[in-house]
Formats: structure tokens, C-alpha cells, sequence
């Protein structure tokens, strides 16, 4: 499934790395063999450090060891982590002077990933054989120590926390059962084992990668994509992301982004469409779980979120990848079935109540602008007539309703048919709901205070109509707190905003609105 091999970008300090002195580095207590095994790998490719296994084992044993010791509980980052653009050699040789253990972290961190991806690409030493074996995990303790360094405080380091979780993830998944392409020749017992003795690691990277996500800037988020898309090759470590939050946290994170520009954040960085590109591209890889888990369904269905998200990205059509990666996620929401393992889920979710959303974020439309480009992309060409055949027999099955329904609780109102005077005069007592709870006023009475100027002036004008004709609306709308909220929007600097709302509070004051109109 993933087209691209997440990559870790090269230290800033890198040119430092020939400079290291070994011999001044007491504390680490390497051994004089251990010594001349570092200086030996420096002089030779890293296909030939770890073409044999034990060379390869004695060799990831020192890296990790040098880890251990220069990460030691307590330990703080230092200078390093204030260093946020590539060094050339003279100001990466300042670091070194500055802060040496720094470096050496850098160091270590760039040659355990240089080896683990070594290690997946030979057939034999691999990385099960380094770090486990048919009776469990030998490293455990040792790598685990990767672990120390995305919980370190005093500072962060950018690099070492990035790489860190990156060679996490790149060790736990290839302890997966699904990434066993021999499984039925061997004891499944014993690869169960090491998944399970990998399971902290994995629960620890992942509280690490959605902290990151949480954060607003740019450089946060930037710092775990590596690691997110290295989740995304093993089932198991997808559906463990999952059930953390993955998906409401890297929504909300894609939530409102103007795909066509840059944004910035509040520290100024910026994010990129590439940035944008990879993000998609994980919560695209996720969609291919729909059908082996109801709970993923429904996570992919909360609060309509997802389907929001993806609809923006296709709508605001940034670059011809995005687009891609988000219209084959919406198709594989839009053709998702149920479990029939888990048939007592409820409410049920498929694919019908993702086209519904769809219908709700005005996809259709963003569908039929985009079949008048001329793509490159044969892909793009086919998801998007499949999708407008789907969404086009929903949209036909539902009725007018249905569609204003769920387009006021999606929050993306439009203007369009069902904002009239019309539809209300023959929808207003459908407001009440089944419950008589009114729970589709609450939700316009909600969007007043949207950030969308046009979201806000729509909700004034159906809230107005469902005054006018609604049986006691008045006193229903101002009941639930409807006039506190619009009377502000009255001296709102949007003219078009301010009318809808004016006339919205006059429908709330006036018995006969006809004579004012």
C-alpha cells in the first residue's frame, strides 16, 4: 500500500560526524573492541557492517549502548537543540565543541537507521534476527532506550526526537504477524511474542506522535510524518493509531486548511503542501481498514469530520496528489460495507451514511467543477465518476428534507433551494424533531457564532423563517437563546451579515413580518 518509504532528513550536524573522538568519551565506557568496531563501520559502506549477522548484532549493540549512555536519565538536551538549519563544517565543529554528547546522539541516531533500513532491504540479516529472536526479544531494553528520548525535557531536539520514533516504528512493525511473508513455514508463536514485547514501545511512540499532533506548529507536526507514515505498513500498528485517536487528531489538524496557499503558524513556520500531501496520504491508507473493523467505521464517521476534511481538500484542489489520495479516501468511504461479524453495532455505518455526509459538504458540486479539468492522472478521472454515480443515486433516493437535515448538523451551509422562504412554509414543523427537542434550531442557533461570515448569515436567515413559520417560533428561538446571539451580529463590519441578521431579529420582534417586508 505505501507508495513512498518514509525517509529521516540527514542531521543538522552531520558534517561534525567525522570529527567525533571516541577515545574522549569516558563516560560511555565503550570498550577498546568496541572502539575499533565504530571507527571500522565509519570506514566502510553499511552494507558491508551488516552484511554478516554477527558483525551486524556486535555493531547495533554499540550503537544502542552509546545511546543508553549518552541519554542517561536526567540528562536534558543541550546545546544542539537550538540548532535549527543545516551547519557547515566550521559551525557543526562549534557543536561538537559546545555540546559533544549532542552530537553523538545525532551520530547514533543516523547510523541506527542507516543499518535498519540495511536491514530490510537483505534477506538475510534482517531485522528480526538483530532485534528478536524465536524466543522473544533480545534488544528490547537496549532499543527501548529510543523511547528515553521523545520523553526527554529541557529542550527539543528536533532530529533526535524524529529519528527516534521514526527507528521505533521501523523495529515494532517488522515484529508485526502481517509483515511475515513465511508465517505458515514458521512458529507464529514466537513472531505474536515479539509483537507483544514490542507493544510499550508502540503505545509509547504513538502518545509521542499524537502529542505532536495536538500542537499548532508547523515544525510539531512536521517532526512526527516520518513516524506516522511508517505506522501506516503494518495493520496491526494502523489499527493500534487508530484506536489512539489517529484520525480525529490528524483531521483536526487538516481541518481548514486552504490547500491552494501556505499557511503559517503562530511561530511563523510554514506548511507546506507537501506537508499537506502526507497527512492526507496516512488518513487515505487508514480508509483501507473500513471493512475489517465496525469501531474504525465509526471513528471515521464521528462528527462527520473526516468527510469534511476530505471534501475541503478536493474542493479547494491544491495539487493534482492531493486531490488523488483524498477523492480514493472518499471513495473508499463511499463503498464501505458493514461487518458482518459485528452485526449488533449500532448505529450501523457504511457507506450510505458516508455519501450522506458527502451530500451535506456539497461534494457533489465540487465533483461535477473538477470533471471539467483535464486531469493527467487516470486515477483522478475514475474516482471522480464513480463518486458522482454514488453521490447522484443517493442525492436522488433522499428527499429534500433529508438533504437540509443533514446539511445544517455537517455546519457547511450553503445557500441553495432549501434556504427559502418556500422550504419553510412546508418544512418548519419538521424542526421540532422526533423528539420535539428542536435539536436542528440548536444547531443554527450554534453556527451563529461560526467563523465563517456566510455559515453565520444562513443560520440567521433559516432561524428567522423558522420564527416566521413555525407555530410559536418566537418564543421557541428566544427561548433557547437564539436573539442574545444574533443581536451582536447587528453591528457585524460584514454588510451582508448584518442585514440577514437585522432581519432575523425583526422576524424575532414583529408579530406581522409581512407588513414590514
Amino acid at each position: 500500500m505505501i507508495s513512498h518509504f518514509p525517509t529521516l532528513a540527514p542531521s543538522p550536524v552531520t558534517l561534525a560526524f567525522p570529527h567525533i573522538q571516541w577515545d574522549h568519551f569516558g563516560s560511555l565506557r565503550l570498550t577498546a573492541q568496541e572502539t575499533a568496531l565504530l571507527k571500522m563501520a565509519d570506514t566502510n559502506s553499511v552494507e558491508y557492517t551488516v552484511a554478516d549477522s554477527r558483525d551486524a548484532s556486535m555493531y547495533t549493540r554499540v550503537l544502542l549502548k552509546i545511546l543508553h549512555e549518552s541519554s542517561s536519565v536526567g540528562c536534558s538536551f543541550g546545546h544542539i537543540s537550538t540548532i535549527a538549519e543545516v551547519c557547515n563544517e566550521q559551525q557543526a565543529l562549534k557543536v561538537l565543541d559546545a555540546d559533544p554528547l549532542g552530537v553523538v546522539i545525532h551520530y547514533t541516531i543516523s547510523k541506527l537507521y542507516s543499518i535498519i533500513n540495511a536491514f530490510m532491504a537483505n534477506d538475510v540479516v534482517t531485522i528480526d534476527k538483530i532485534f528478536y529472536d524465536t524466543n522473544g526479544c533480545i534488544l528490547t531494553d537496549q532499543w527501548m532506550t529510543l523511547t528515553r528520548i521523545l520523553n526527554r525535557g529541557g529542550g527539543s531536539d528536533l532530529f533526535a526526537q524524529s529519528g527516534s520514533a521514526l527507528c521505533l516504528v521501523l523495529i515494532i512493525t517488522s515484529s508485526c504477524p502481517s509483515m511475515k511473508v513465511n508465517i505458515l513455514e514458521i512458529d507464529e508463536n514466537a513472531y505474536l511474542s515479539s509483537f507483544i514485547s514490542a507493544k510499550q514501545a508502540l503505545e509509547v511512540t504513538v502518545s509521542w506522535i499524537i502529542n505532536q499532533l495536538k500542537s499548532s506548529t508547523c515544525n510539531k507536526i512536521a517532526l512526527a510524518i516520518p513516524a506516522i507514515t511508517a505506522l501506516m505498513v503494518a495493520p496491526e500498528t494502523r489499527h493500534f493509531f487508530i484506536s489512539s485517536g489517529g484520525v480525529k487528531y490528524l483531521c483536526l489538524h487538516l481541518k481548514g486548511k486552504k490547500a491552494a496557499t501556505i499557511s503559517k503558524d503562530k511561530s511563523g513556520a510554514s506548511a507546506s503542501v507537501q506537508q499537506l500531501y502526507e497527512l492526507t496520504f496516512c488518513l487515505w491508507c487508514m480508509t483501507y481498514d473500513l471493512n475489517e473493523s465496525a469501531n474504525i467505521r465509526e471513528d471515521f464517521a464521528r462528527d462527520g469530520l473526516a468527510v469534511q476534511v476530505l471534501t475541503e481538500l478536493v474542493s479547494s484542489a491544491p495539487r493534482e496528489k492531493v486531490v488523488r489520495v483524498a477523492l480514493s479516501a472518499l471513495v473508499n468511504l463511499a463503498t464501505c460495507s458493514e461487518n458482518a461479524s459485528q452485526p449488533t453495532v449500532s448505529p450501523r455505518v457504511n457507506g450510505d451514511v458516508f455519501l450522506t455526509d458527502m451530500l451535506a459538504c456539497r461534494l457533489l458540486k465540487s465533483i461535477e467543477y473538477l470533471e471539467e479539468r483535464q486531469f493527467t492522472d487516470p486515477d483522478i478521472v475514475y474516482d471522480l465518476k464513480k463518486l458522482h454515480k454514488l453521490l447522484e443515486k443517493n442525492y436522488k433516493e433522499m428527499s429534500r428534507w433529508e438533504v437540509y437535515k443533514n446539511e445544517v448538523e455537517s455546519g457547511h451551509l450553503q445557500w441553495g433551494s432549501t434556504h427559502t422562504e418556500a422550504f419553510f412554509k412546508e418544512n418548519a414543523r419538521m424542526m421540532e424533531g422526533k423528539d420535539s427537542d428542536f435539536k436542528l434550531v440548536k444547531v443554527l442557533i450554534a453556527l451563529l457564532s461560526s467563523k465563517n461570515d456566510e455559515i453565520s448569515a444562513i443560520a440567521c436567515y433559516d432561524i428567522g423563517e423558522f420564527v416566521r413559520f413555525y407555530p410559536n417560533g418566537r418564543a421557541i428561538a428566544k427561548r433557547l437563546g437564539a436573539k442574545e446571539l444574533v443581536m451582536p451580529l447587528i453591528e457585524h463590519n460584514n454588510v451582508e451579515l448584518q442585514r440577514h441578521a437585522l432581519q432575523c431579529v425583526s422576524k424575532m420582534m414583529v408579530q406581522n413580518w409581512e407588513f414590514v417586508k
